[in-house]
């Protein structure tokens, strides 16, 4: 069966330095694409790229902010002359700020929105014409569970990721005629340096509150592992998934189906 394969695609992940986003390149690599990310600092950059060596992968890397319209541009434009134009795109560059609503300045919530909203939408443009001159192409944006859910101390996040849910919806309305595909995958509490601190030991040895609530309610009962998304994306990304659109995945072990253990 060969609907899985990649071979000859270009793919751009977003933010993919380490974490879900390092995880998914690493995983559309393995099913033959080539590979091309970001990062902010060179840094970063050199570290990724020794990473991506480390697993076997030729990945070219990027400085660019992608809030920036015109150094996004410039990447993808790059990107097309040194590897071939973007065939998938992986929207995962993010972050999240934990300050209750009423603490956090109007500064700080738009920093969230701008890098998990504004830059997919900056970054899914750039790459969309040359999508439709090559007859199609697949868009994949990283939202979360906060896509369908609020919690404390998440405001500019949940609002972003249910924006991100929205944006991924009209791509597909307005481009799938292109044949150009755009889903989401949903992550659940994945186990990466950005969790790190919700699940530190506590100094008696016990678990993290937050660290016990999220197994408790989880049917799988374990945070994912990075890996948990790399079969989803590369399904997202190939023909296998060509006529699913405006999808959203959600890879959290069962969380979003669940109601909770009743109290004993």
């Amino acid at each position: 069966m060969t609907d899985f394969t990649l071979h000859g695609k270009t793919a751009l992940v977003t933010g993919a330095a380490y974490g879900i986003g390092f995880a998914i390149a690493e995983a559309l690599a393995e099913a033959g694409a080539k590979i091309a990310f970001n990062c902010r600092s060179q840094r970063h950059l050199d570290e990724a790229l020794a990473a991506y060596a480390a697993k076997g992968i030729e990945a070219r890397g990027y400085i660019c902010d992608v809030t920036d319209e015109e150094a996004v541009r410039g990447m993808v434009a790059s990107i097309a002359e040194e590897i071939g134009a973007v065939d998938i795109l992986v929207n995962n560059a993010g972050i999240i700020r934990r300050v209750p609503m009423h603490e956090m300045s109007a500064e700080e919530f738009r920093e969230v929105v701008d890098i998990d909203l504004t830059a997919p939408f900056i970054v899914s443009k750039a790459v969309i014409p040359a999508m439709i001159a090559k007859g199609g192409g697949k868009i994949i944006n990283v939202c979360s569970m906060m896509s369908e859910l609020g919690r404390e101390t998440v405001s500019a996040y949940a609002s972003a990721k249910g924006g991100l849910k929205m944006l991924t919806r009209n791509i597909a309305s307005e481009y799938g005629r292109y044949n150009i595909r755009c889903n989401g995958i949903g992550p659940g509490y994945i186990a990466t340096p950005q969790t790190a601190p919700l699940r530190e030991r506590q100094a008696d040895g016990s678990r993290h509150p937050f660290d016990s609530f999220i197994v408790a309610k989880t049917p799988a009962a374990r945070w994912g592992a990075p890996d948990d998304l790399k079969g989803p994306a590369v399904f997202l990304a190939s023909a296998a998934s060509d006529f699913v659109n405006g999808h959203i995945l959600y890879v959290d072990g069962g969380i979003l189906a669940y109601i909770g253990r009743q109290p004993e």
